[in-house]
């Protein structure tokens, strides 16, 4: 009886605790993830700053479109609505606000990978959605790869934006697991013939040998993919904009968007606020990600922010170093929910990103979900990263630890044993798991929209015509990625920008943009931060 007793008080006990989590942690994504916090930790994307990380420019007191973020979402809004803005011959003001320096946020602070979700999630889109809207979604996201590679050859930053292929290594540990991944290889290339090639299964020891790693690895599968520098590809593009359109293209930094007001009878327009002045716009763009429910409060547990980890490491003596033909990312998957993935720079030390260690430790995971500050890093899960690397490729592959290098640009700027940096980032994390891109409905917005007769208009280069450029005013969102923004963001921003300019036709989003990443108020009404842990069960 007295076992029995105590049986039910732990039980209890349990229960208790859990319960009070849950009641935390919705707490938590209900409230307003705030404004980025100053002096973020110190991420090794973003050393040595770009000379346009603190770019001021004079604040106007009207634009025809303000977009807000300086990730990769807003440059890419920025790009395609000046290139075609200017394609067109019409004379547009686009100013981009940023609470902190420019690509200071999640991009800035990445893991680097072009590495799409590919047969991980396409049995579950195909279910939720059916096979031709999940063969589309897979497409999007594989399109990315040669989009980013055009787009920094057609700037001129190919070469520092490290743009390259890789051959992407997903490593399993846990036989179920592992066998899940085979069955969910096999409905993906059976649906999907034109990537099947690219989809290998390699058995425990082909694994081992082939891509040396530790002597208890299951087995891999390996897949194309690719790589970059994330803030160099962003600030190196921000800075050919700002040189372009000197006279169009407006970037305040350190400058946050700290209200939005609605149309007034005497101000037709949206009218933000700023610490360092106002501005009126009939069109706010938000790409914000992580940040977006601070401005959106309809967006609270619906896009959740989360803070991952990341770090640089120095490799070990005895690691192949990556070669032209031989680049390869890894995604280790030890436990069912998490995983920790790694690329590795081609330059310099050829440090090791590795980015990842969800659910390590115990209620971590939960500790993460509403965290914005990025000032910091969790100390469990930077203990796990800095500790994990020879675990995952064994100690004889590993070798000696790295001998510090002491000469070239950035010595001394670094830790010197085989962390060189610890950073933190802050995620937004879609609680259906789709991206959230297009124009919000006023349901969504809280706010009502500026009048037609508000709507941009603009002389035609030649000839002095006045003409209306655009879409019906409004606000318009692109975020939402669940940690996979190198895959979502880049043409989620191109497609919002042509829903702005009213180009979907010329577009063509037709043919390549899913519409299951619309935001409507059915959506909206439907996606529930308590369905999120079921979905990431599958």
């Amino acid at each position: 009886m007295g076992n029995a007793i105590s049986l039910i008080r732990l039980a209890l006990t349990e229960f208790l605790d859990n319960l009070r989590t849950f009641q935390t942690l919705q707490e938590r994504i209900q409230r307003s993830p705030g404004l980025p916090l100053p002096n973020p930790s110190r991420s090794f994307w973003s050393y040595p700053p770009s000379p346009i990380a603190a770019h001021i420019s004079q604040l106007p007191t009207h634009a025809d479109f303000v977009i807000i973020g300086s990730g990769i979402t807003g440059t890419s809004v920025a790009r395609k609505l000046l290139d075609s803005a200017h394609a067109d011959g019409y004379n547009v003001k686009v100013l981009m606000l940023e609470a902190r320096d420019a690509c200071s946020g999640a991009t800035g602070r990445n893991g680097g990978h072009i590495s799409p979700p590919l047969y991980h999630d396409y049995s579950s889109l195909k279910r939720d959605h059916g096979q031709a809207v999940a063969q589309k979604m897979i497409k999007f996201r594989l399109a990315h790869l040669e989009e980013l590679r055009s787009v920094a050859e057609q700037e001129g930053i190919l070469a520092e934006s490290q743009w390259r292929e890789v051959e992407s290594v997903d490593v399993y540990y846990d036989s179920n697991m592992f066998e899940k991944a085979k069955t969910k290889v096999q409905t993906y290339k059976a649906d999907l013939p034109f990537d099947a090639e690219h989809h290998q299964v390699h058995e425990a020891q082909q694994a081992i040998e082939k891509f040396s790693l530790a002597s208890d690895t299951l087995g891999c599968i390996s897949s194309s993919a690719g790589a970059i520098h994330p803030y160099q590809f962003v600030t190196g593009i921000l800075a050919k904009l700002l040189s372009r359109y000197p006279d169009n293209f407006s970037l305040c930094t350190n400058t946050p968007c700290t209200s939005i007001s609605p149309p007034t009878p005497n101000t037709p327009y949206y009218t933000l606020s700023t610490p360092r002045g106002t501005i009126t716009t009939p069109h706010v763009i938000h790409a914000t990600n992580g940040w977006a429910a601070t401005l959106l409060e309809k967006f609270r547990a619906k896009i959740v922010p989360f803070r991952g980890n990341m770090s640089a490491q120095r490799p070990g003596q005895s690691l192949p170093l990556p070669k032209p033909t031989t680049q390869r990312s890894f995604v280790f998957y030890t436990r069912p929910i998490g995983y920790d993935y790694l690329t590795q720079l081609p330059t310099g030390e050829h440090e090791l990103m590795l980015g990842g260690g969800f659910a390590q430790d115990g209620d971590e995971g939960y500790e993460a979900m509403g965290n914005t500050d990025d000032t910091t890093y969790s100390k469990r899960i930077g203990a796990h990263l800095s500790g994990v690397l020879p675990r995952y490729f064994g100690e004889d592959n590993w070798g000696k630890e790295s001998v510090l290098l002491e000469e070239g640009e950035g010595a001394g700027e670094w830790a010197e044993g085989r962390v060189k940096a610890l950073w933190s980032g802050i995620l937004g994390i879609s609680v259906d798991l789709i991206p959230w891109v297009s124009r919000l409905p006023r349901v969504v917005s809280g706010r009502s929209e500026p009048p037609l007769t508000s709507a941009v208009k603009s002389e035609k280069e030649e000839g002095g015509e006045q003409v209306h450029v655009g879409a019906a005013p409004g606000e318009w969102i692109a975020a939402g990625y669940s940690g996979e923004g190198m895959v979502h963001a880049w043409l989620s921003g191109k497609a919002l920008a042509e829903m702005v300019l009213g180009r979907e036709v010329e577009g063509g989003l037709g043919e390549w943009f899913p519409d299951i990443m619309r935001v409507t108020e059915k959506r909206w009404k439907k996606a529930k931060a308590e369905n999120l842990l079921d979905a990431l069960d599958d």
